[in-house]
Formats: C-alpha cells, structure tokens, sequence
C-alpha cells in the first residue's frame, strides 16, 4: 500500500485524503481535483479494476460522501474521491496497472 500510496502522490493525485496511524493498512482513499469520480471509476471498471467512490444515489443525483464531508474535504473533492483496497495476494504488476491505468483516465477527463 505504501508504494501506491507515494505513486499517486507522485503522478496523479490532486488531493489525498489524509494519512494517518487511524486508518486501514491496505486502504486509501484519494481525490482528483477537477475531475468526476464518477468518471474514473467507471473507467477503472470498464478496465478489470474494482475501486468503490462510497456515494450513494439519492433521487438520481450523486451524492458526495457524508463521512469525507465531516471530515472537512469540499463537496468538489468528496465528489471526486475513489478507495482503493489491496489485499495479500495484489501484485507489483496490478499495482502498476491500477497506477497507469489511474494516470490515463486523469489526463483523459481533465
């Protein structure tokens, strides 16, 4: 989780939700500033990649999520966030896949 979490520090990430001990090891929620959430997760699933956004639906529009919201994030952010949850048997090669794959659909809907 370490080596995604710097990776998207390094080349994609607008603003990361913040890192600390109180937290899950293998998960790691981000944003991309500018740009749908939405839209990345739909093309993460469209290339193989599970990711989840934690909105909810309600009345056809999409909510931002309640949690990142009193967490302080803005709306904008909350809107654009995805999680990320690796587990034991994730390679370096899907974490590189998930990195490229992350990096290409930012640049396509920025």
């Amino acid at each position: 989780m370490t080596r995604l979490y710097v990776e998207l520090l390094r080349y994609t990430i607008r603003k990361l939700e913040r890192r600390n001990t109180n937290r899950l090891p293998n998960n790691v929620n981000f944003a991309f500033g500018g740009v749908e959430g939405e839209s990345i997760l739909l093309g993460l699933d469209m290339a193989g990649i599970a990711a989840s956004s934690g909105r909810l639906v309600v009345r056809g529009s999409l909510e931002p999520s309640h949690v990142l919201l009193a967490l302080g994030q803005t709306a904008e952010l909350a809107r654009s966030s995805l999680r990320i949850t690796l587990g034991k048997d994730n390679t370096h090669e899907e974490i590189d896949y998930l990195i490229s794959t992350l990096s290409d659909l930012v640049g396509k809907f920025s």
